[in-house]
């Protein structure tokens, strides 16, 4: 679900994941956890998804290119698992891409930059843009909630 748009989409790429593997099969060499060799796979299936339906190079979408932010990590760590999660999934895909592969997959930029074909510099801008885009999200909507709460006190 971190790299899809929806449950529709990421059911796809699950299933086109476990197609690979059974075809695959022969390949695992059981020099490492089978659930690893499948998450790999299952990360390839998704950045391939991924680069057919767009281009990293026009991820904007409408969104600004700067986003301010003073708020640290610390936002990130008020929320639940499934809330993050569903932020995350609000992202324009570029950006929800590379998030989860450097922030929660533990890749490195240059190892982004490979996988997905592009410059270094442009995984950190889009890491950096996706990071900004949720603490902006969620500051917003906890301003939001405050104020629903004065609102609900009257």
């Amino acid at each position: 679900m971190r790299y899809a748009a929806n449950e529709a989409e990421a059911e796809d790429i699950l299933q086109e994941a476990f197609i690979q593997a059974f075809r695959k099969l022969d390949t695992y060499n059981n020099k490492g956890p089978l659930g690893g060799w499948m998450r790999r796979l299952t990360i390839n299936k998704a950045l391939e998804q991924y680069r057919k339906n767009r281009s990293l190079k026009n991820t904007k979408d409408g969104y600004a290119t700067t986003v301010e932010s003073t708020v640290g990590d610390e936002i990130f760590h008020q929320l639940g698992m499934e809330e993050l999660l569903l932020k995350i999934q609000q992202l324009p895909a570029g950006y929800r891409t590379i998030f989860n592969l450097y922030a929660i997959e533990g890749y490195t930029h240059k190892e982004i930059a490979e996988m997905l074909n592009v410059a270094e510099g442009t995984s950190k801008s889009q890491f950096s843009r996706a990071r900004n885009l949720l603490i902006n999200m969620i500051t917003e909507e906890k301003k939001y909630e405050h104020l629903r709460l004065a609102y609900a006190r009257r």
